[in-house]
């Protein structure tokens, strides 16, 4: 398996590799890290669909990316996910998926076309007192310490901020800025959770920075996840015969372990309170998710509060069995052992008539009526105890959806915290409570908030115990590699797997770019996969960082006036001079 860019590996298509008809695959896990895995297998790989099963604990395939009407409930939708130009790995995949909306198109044309002609944008991203603008006025306020903090983390190798907190790496001048405010709602990040993975993420958004505070750098799809993902490559999947297995928990798998030869050899699982599994041989390749953000998610209701679950966690259950086998399967303990600090809580709020929505017009600057984009990402309410964020993305949300009905998303990073306007925290509160929270901060005037959160919406938390498990510091070898030294037939995917490239988790490319970076190494495939778009190591996207990071202002060179503008009129003769200028590090004339 090779990395590759530009387009002349990305346009080929390779051949059939040399024994592939007389294997099978299976598949552990029905998230997008191994729909995208039986893609690969059926489209580069030339496997026949009726060769791959997928293996399934829950009733219907998606893992983390779900949307979903739950019966007398409401709508849920436990996270959103935010995409860009560059995943590379996902794109690749969905040019191939045939739009379900749009015949003779592809879900990235569906994708391409909506974001060309409605572009992403937040027209008010943080707000404060109870739904005024807080005037972030897309300004990151980073001290010039703050400014140095974050060069020095970039500079800095992988070693060296391993096993590190955020928050000791990073001073109180920058958890104070906006710039960390903006970064922390956005991706979900806490002071105690990995410099590192904040160390990946700055590399790999860079190209991003000017946008983060308007969301201009997001694209989203025009339903929820499920519906505009899940849905369209699991019938490309069934139409070429893919088997899915639901309600069967896959518990352990055996291997074969020697020292230069690792072979999975059996898969152990239970379906209906019976145990079973399957024998494998060396043509029986095995696809193992491990880890899961939303395993023992608990979803309340409009007059019930989501539990928090600590109890057994299959998902986390199974990599613990297999991780005992070979230190380079991983440390699951790593990453899912202290809930406290990897949970946080959603919700979703159906609104229910038309009041409520005038608020969010208020506050968004937008009819959340017009089919486009409404909020542009995440609303920020930065006085709120909880840190509630919340969203609307275009309506309707689900297909299903009332046309006079609006879908909500909302969290918290602070749970445990008492509320503004409710005193409990928000993992004590049921749907309604959050609601009325909610409602405070949207500008409601505190005498209306109660019954308009009773008769004016309906709402679902989600309490999730692991939902940033993959954010806690870790070091080489707490994520086993996606095929490790000796694997013959089998991989880990998904985000808790670690590919070679330096790519972020939490995001759609990751659960992608395993899974074919696995098919690509097993069945050695004659085409590269895309690497991590190059912005990072791009001097134009360095110095425009630059410029945003220090909200405009002009590099002051230090010394004597003479001294400066010597070395500015030799800097004026280069090409680094106009590359300075046009990116406005240093003043033009």
């Amino acid at each position: 398996m090779n990395y590759s860019n530009g387009n002349y590996e990305a346009f080929a298509r390779p051949r059939k590799p040399l024994g592939v008809e007389n294997k099978t695959a299976w598949f552990v896990g029905s998230g997008l890290a191994s729909l995208a895995g039986a893609a690969f297998l059926i489209r580069d790989a030339h496997m026949e669909g009726r060769h791959i099963t997928i293996l399934e604990q829950q009733d219907i395939p998606g893992g983390a990316l779900d949307g979903l009407k739950a019966p007398e409930k409401g709508f849920v939708i436990r996270g959103g996910r935010e995409m860009e130009s560059h995943f590379e790995c996902l794109w690749d995949l969905y040019r191939s998926i045939p739009s379900l909306e749009i015949e003779n198109a592809s879900v990235l044309d569906e994708f391409y076309w909506l974001n060309k002609d409605d572009p992403n944008s937040s027209l008010q991203r943080v707000t404060i007192k109870q739904g005024e603008d807080a005037h972030t006025d897309g300004l990151f306020t980073l001290t010039e310490h703050a400014q140095k903090e974050i060069i020095k983390i970039i500079l800095a190798t992988r070693k060296e901020v391993e096993n590190k907190r955020i928050d000791e790496v990073f001073s109180q001048d920058f958890l104070d800025s906006n710039f960390w405010l903006y970064w922390r709602t956005m991706f979900a990040f806490e002071e105690w959770h990995s410099a590192l993975e904040m160390k990946l993420y700055l590399h790999r958004f860079i190209h991003h920075i000017g946008g983060l505070p308007d969301f201009s750098a997001l694209k989203f799809t025009k339903y929820n996840q499920y519906e505009s993902l899940v849905l369209p490559l699991v019938k490309w999947l069934q139409d070429h015969g893919v088997n899915f297995q639901y309600n069967i928990k896959v518990t352990d798998v055996d291997f074969d372990i020697q020292e230069h030869h690792k072979q999975a050899t059996y898969i152990h699982w239970e379906k209906q309170n019976q145990k079973g599994g399957i024998a494998l041989t060396k043509n029986d390749l095995v696809f193992i998710t491990i880890g899961s953000l939303t395993e023992n998610s608990d979803n309340g209701d409009h007059a019930t509060a989501a539990k928090l679950n600590i109890g057994p966690a299959p998902a986390w259950d199974l990599w613990k069995n297999i991780a005992k086998q070979d230190l380079c399967f991983g440390r699951p303990e790593v990453f899912c052992s202290d809930i406290a600090k990897t949970k946080w809580e959603s919700a979703t709020v159906t609104t229910l008539d038309a009041r409520i929505p005038e608020y969010i017009k208020k506050i968004a600057k937008r009819d959340p009526f017009n089919g486009k984009v409404v909020t542009g990402g995440i609303v920020t309410v930065k006085d709120s105890s909880w840190l509630l964020s919340w969203t609307v993305n275009r309506q309707p949300h689900f297909k299903q959806q009332p046309k006079d009905q609006i879908v909500v998303w909302l969290y918290s990073l602070f749970v445990e915290k008492p509320g503004d306007f409710i005193k409990k925290p928000m993992q004590d509160c049921t749907g309604y409570e959050i609601t009325q929270e909610w409602l405070y901060h949207l500008g409601v005037p505190v005498e209306d908030i109660p019954e308009l959160a009773k008769s004016g919406a309906k709402t679902v938390p989600v309490m999730m115990p692991y939902v940033t498990s993959f954010f806690m510091p870790r070091q080489k070898g707490d994520r086993p590699d996606v095929v490790p030294e000796g694997a013959q037939n089998f991989a880990f995917i998904g985000q808790f797997s670690e590919s070679k490239q330096r790519d972020c988790i939490f995001t759609t490319e990751y659960s992608v770019r395993t899974p074919m970076e696995a098919v690509y190494t097993l069945l050695d495939i004659e085409r590269g996969v895309p690497e991590v778009f190059n912005s990072t190591y791009d001097i134009r996207v360095l110095l425009s960082a630059i410029g945003y990071l220090r909200d405009g202002e002009e590099i002051d060179i230090p010394g004597p006036a003479f001294i400066r503008n010597l070395i500015l009129k030799k800097l004026d003769q280069t090409q680094i001079g106009v590359l300075l200028k046009e990116y406005a590090v240093i003043g033009k004339d």
